[in-house]
């Protein structure tokens, strides 16, 4: 868990005990007694919780009374208080003793339930490094730079001109370590509570100016190291984030200084080789470092990294290079836009002059530089800036026909040819790579575990914290230089059911991995009326003996497929595409119509892309938000090949979209999943897909998947919405709107997928298991409180006492924590790729000190390091067991319907992310604009775009189906 960012959220709460249980509403009701949690009410039972409903609340009121619930009152206590109704109900402690203090202003996170025991034990190693930390209490100071410098590399540069010049005379040369902003730390106090310093600072631009710089710097605060002691070991749940943010600036000073910072990772053509990805850019490799807290104590999670950057070459030669053209000819005003975009912000030097000069790019000019005219003198004469360089500096230009480099303001721009700028090195790269860039990177970086590990104890030890005159000598800390080994257990796989009619019907997964041949699909799909169009031109596709080849796999693995099109096959130019696809809808209608199957409408197009990709997006558009129909996409190359194991994946993903079902746990089938197959209990995921950098006006997609069978849980309904530009927390779980005939509408996503459950089932969930996915550990306190306010008021807007109980996950795959074997070449803890097994699960020492959190490697291996899965879990009324939410979440995995392979996030969370993506075609790959921002670089556009433009809706046959599969 990364320490940054967080504030003071809390720490866990009151114990599990304390977290409310399911209360008698109306009809009775599910206390969730006994080890499962077992619902004894039949499943239409409505389900009641101790945030009561009121018709009079408002939604502000509904609003408090969850944030009531999620906040620990600490005059209440377990061992004090009798059991009363649901409102005031305080529950047994998960631990005998009476709970630790909390903040009233923290939210309530639920206490470890206990350790899971389920599995096979192993030992495994983690890149978690033990930190140990003198007992001293840390000084902290505010530090004011003026002028205001927006540079943390100059803040750098003038905090240490400061101590080298005054640290004998002024500050009893004690060494401060420095966040480059506005706080420095000692680990004694300083001899001063406030003093002033005027620091001379000499610019590196070859001119050797001096500048002045007043550095104010005052007490601040004094870090509680005994606050955090306490922590750790569980006598406290408020992290005393301010405490760990000193300790971790003090062990990043030095990296800080030496390397090139990006978040939390720092780069350098010292930490390792460098390489070419492309088009201007190369990779440079370097470490990430994060301090936390864990149960074995503080811990330094260390791990490799590496990071595109733009090349420090000339800028007509980034040019070249990124549109991958020569420079003889002029740019069209694509091209310029383009280049635009992506040079925006950069840092470039010239050196044609006296002195070299350092200036950042602030545009491009929209004439060539032969033809921009600026005044030369008072007389009003003209001149072109290739005819200036010419007569100034001797300079014949390669390139006149090139847009000029602007820097400067609009008012006041300034001009230099391309070719006399270069790059300076050292910048990050932030928009998004194309396809070969990233899978040359991924080939720079990817280290199977036992070189990962030796890479990651190389750079430990290359770093040498304990011999940093600061780390060690000033503040006295410690690393300890080895991996952390911990304890793990790897749990058992389930058991998959598939249909009977095939030779085997039963099949228990080994290393995560199992194949199709002698199963059939447990509920296969029927397909009665479907076509096919080709795109491609290139290859020499045999669409018919594609389609024939395709439909036998899917009627061998179960599905009944009619072998005859219902218009025939077609081919058709791929600059055409939604003319196509228009007529192709056309024709099908009327073919149904002329059969006298109004009503009727075509269940699936299969399309052979284009040969240039594309066009995927506005396929899936044009057929999921304007026409109505499930298509499944293949690339012509893979059609051209008729290979078996592909059209066997293919038929899975066909099967679900026309509402069939690959296979099923076992365990749910005969009811004997805990926490699941007792009451009808709906699965939710959850995702917010944000766009690329340099997409200032683009919206966030959301998406939700709720599981609509139960208690198989395997089909899952998809819902997508826009939300405003980098919003994390789900705007459209629930809303109302005013109609001015039925006064307030409710609406949603949670409402609209809890009514597809009770129309598909029957039944109304009396359980609700909410995955939330991409969530970082600074979001958890709003996304939590504004989402599980989300789920109440979409409950209560169905029926006043419908509150079913709600556990909430966090679903983080975005971390840096890898797991090794203890022993390389130990076939029993080892996949194929010499990864950990999948089903490993980690809940001890480097976990959160009191939280529900584990770590689960569901997956196998198959090239590098796996990297586990977090699941954190911020909200449980089910009073989940460790074992049965890890047995559960880890059995999910198995039931992804793109594969027979286990999956390294459960499958609701990534239906969530695939929905979104999808959803992310229906409004991006939009024309370039000349306004194009840079990252973070153009407010006024992000402005401009605030009214988010919603989603075109997709046609209800289309979500009736898994159709982002």
């Amino acid at each position: 868990m990364s320490a940054r960012g967080r504030g003071r959220r809390g720490g866990a709460g009151a114990g599990r005990g304390q977290q409310p249980t399911p209360s008698s509403g109306r009809g009775g009701g599910c206390h969730g007694r006994g080890p499962y949690g077992a619902c004894n009410a039949p499943p239409s039972t409505v389900y009641s919780s101790t945030v009561q409903y009121n018709p009079a609340l408002s939604s502000s009121a509904l609003s408090d009374e969850v944030e009531r619930k999620l906040t620990l009152d600490t005059s209440v206590s377990s061992s004090s208080q009798p059991e009363q109704p649901a409102s005031v109900a305080v529950l047994e402690q998960a631990e005998q003793h009476r709970p630790p203090p909390v903040s009233s202003k923290g939210m309530r996170f639920p206490v470890r339930p206990g350790f899971g025991t389920v599995g096979r034990k192993v030992i495994v190693k983690a890149n978690h490094f033990l930190v140990q930390v003198a007992e001293r209490d840390l000084t902290q100071y505010d530090v004011s730079i003026s002028p205001e410098v927006t540079s943390k590399k100059v803040c750098r540069e003038i905090m240490s001109q400061l101590i080298k010049t005054y640290g004998a005379s002024h500050l009893s040369q004690r060494m401060l370590a420095y966040d480059g902003r506005k706080s420095a730390y000692s680990a004694v106090p300083l001899p001063f509570t406030s003093k002033d310093f005027v620091v001379k600072l000499v610019d590196k631009d070859g001119a050797r100016r001096e500048r002045d710089f007043k550095v104010s710097i005052k007490f601040a605060s004094t870090a509680d190291l005994f606050h955090l002691k306490e922590f750790i070991q569980r006598r406290l749940l408020d992290a005393p984030q301010e405490t760990i943010q000193a300790l971790d600036i003090v062990l990043r000073e030095k990296p800080s200084i030496n390397y090139e910072v990006v978040g939390r990772s720092f780069f350098s053509p010292q930490l390792g080789d460098m390489g070419n990805l492309g088009d201007g850019l190369v990779y440079w490799k370097g470490f990430y470092q994060s301090l936390r807290p864990t149960q074995m104590g503080l811990s330094l999670n260390i791990d490799m990294s590496a990071r595109a950057f733009y090349e420090p070459i000339l800028v007509s030669d980034f040019v070249a290079n990124y549109l991958r053209r020569d420079l003889t000819r002029s740019l069209s005003d694509q091209d310029r836009i383009k280049v635009k975009r992506t040079l925006k912000g950069l840092r470039v030097e010239l050196n044609h002059m006296e002195h070299v000069k350092h200036y950042k790019i602030s545009g491009l000019s929209t004439v060539p530089a032969q033809q921009l005219m600026f005044s030369l003198d008072d007389t009003g004469a003209k001149i072109s800036v290739a005819q200036y360089f010419r007569q100034k500096y001797n300079i014949a230009l390669k390139f006149p026909h090139l847009p000029a480099i602007q820097a400067g303001s609009d008012k006041k721009p300034i001009y230099f040819p391309m070719e006399v700028c270069k790059i300076v090195g050292g910048q990050r790269y932030s928009r998004k790579l194309n396809e070969k860039q990233v899978t040359a990177l991924l080939k720079a970086t990817c280290q199977r575990p036992q070189q990962r590990e030796r890479s990651i104890i190389e750079m430990v030890n290359s770093n040498n914290y304990n011999g940093d005159m600061l780390v060690n000598k000033e503040f006295g800390i410690q690393v300890r230089p080895e991996l952390s080994s911990i304890e793990a257990r790897v749990l058992p796989a389930p058991m998959l059911r598939y249909h009977e009619t095939g030779r085997e019907s039963r099949v228990e997964p080994r290393v995560g991995v199992w194949n199709m041949i002698d199963k059939k699909m447990v509920n296969g799909g029927k397909v009665e009326f479907w076509t096919c169009i080709n795109f491609s031109q290139r290859f020499n596709v045999d669409v018919d003996r594609f389609c024939n080849e395709l439909i036998g796999m899917c009627n061998s693995k179960g599905m009944e497929f009619n072998p005859r099109p219902l218009v025939p096959i077609r081919s058709a130019h791929p600059g055409q595409i939604e003319k196509a696809l228009f007529d192709l809808h056309t024709d099908s209608s009327t073919r149904l119509k002329n059969l006298e199957l109004t009503g009727r409408q075509l269940q699936l197009l299969i399309v052979v892309l284009p040969d240039v990709s594309g066009s995927y997006g506005q396929i899936k558009r044009v057929c999921e938000t304007e026409l109505g129909i499930v298509s499944q996409c293949c690339q012509p190359r893979h059609a051209s090949r008729y290979n078996k194991q592909y059209l066997e994946n293919v038929a899975l993903k066909v099967n679900v979209k026309v509402g069939g079902r690959n296979t099923v746990l076992e365990q749910a089938i005969i009811g004997r999943i805990p926490y699941l197959t007792d009451c009808p209990t709906i699965i939710f995921g959850a995702d917010v897909t944000h766009p690329q950098p340099g997409e200032d006006s683009s919206p966030s997609i959301a998406a939700v998947v709720a599981s609509v069978d139960w208690p198989q849980v395997t089909k899952y309904r998809g819902l997508v919405s826009a939300q405003s530009h980098r919003v994390e927390i789900i705007q459209d779980l629930y809303k109302t709107t005013e109609d001015p005939i039925r006064g307030i509408v409710h609406s949603g996503m949670i409402r609209e997928l809890l009514i597809a459950f009770f129309k598909s089932t029957g039944h109304k969930p009396c359980r609700i298991i909410f995955y939330r996915d991409g969530v970082s550990e600074g979001q958890f306190n709003q996304v939590l409180l504004h989402e599980m306010n989300a789920i109440r008021k979409a409950c209560v807007s169905i029926e006043e006492t419908y509150l079913p109980p709600v556990t909430f996950v966090v679903v983080q795959k975005r971390h840096h924590t890898r797991l090794f074997p203890a022993n390389h070449g130990d076939r029993n803890t080892t996949d194929k790729s010499g990864n950990i097994l999948p089903g490993t699960v980690i809940d001890t020492k480097i976990c959160h000190p009191s939280e529900f959190d584990f770590y689960l490697c569901s997956h196998a291996g198959i090239q590098g390091t796996s990297r586990p899965t977090h699941y954190h879990v911020l909200f449980d009324e089910n009073k989940f067991s460790a074992d049965a939410l890890q047995l559960l979440t880890n059995s999910l995995c198995y039931t992804y319907a793109r594969c027979t392979r286990s999956v390294s996030i459960v499958p609701p969370a990534y239906y969530a992310h695939l929905a979104a993506f999808r959803a992310r075609y229906y409004v991006e790959g939009g024309e370039l604009s000349d306004s194009g921002s840079a990252p973070g670089r153009d407010v006024a556009t992000r402005e401009k775009n605030l009214e988010v433009r919603s989603l075109p809706a997709i046609k209800d046959n289309v979500k009736d189906v898994m159709f982002y599969c």
